[in-house]
């Protein structure tokens, strides 16, 4: 089945193909990516206007450290 393609027997939205837009809503929400060392890169959500990628929060040696950051990241930007 081509990506795309509506998919019958499963409802109105997936035909419609609302489930697309929340495929890649869900890649923008990953924050946190293997990058070629085998370490893992923790990136802002939000892109740099000036240069269209996304700013660098760390670089950590397992998903499990990268987590913990990005938890840490979210609550200091929320209270201060």
């Amino acid at each position: 089945m081509e990506f795309g393609a509506a998919i019958y027997g499963h409802g109105p939205q997936l035909a419609r193909g609302s489930c697309l837009n929340f495929d890649a809503d869900f890649r923008e929400a990953v924050l946190i990516r293997k990058i070629k060392s085998g370490k893992y890169r923790l990136y802002s959500r939000k892109k740099d206007p000036k240069t269209g990628k996304r700013r660098n929060l760390g670089t950590f040696d397992t998903r499990e450290q990268a987590e913990k950051h990005e938890r840490a990241v979210q609550f200091f930007k929320r209270h201060g």
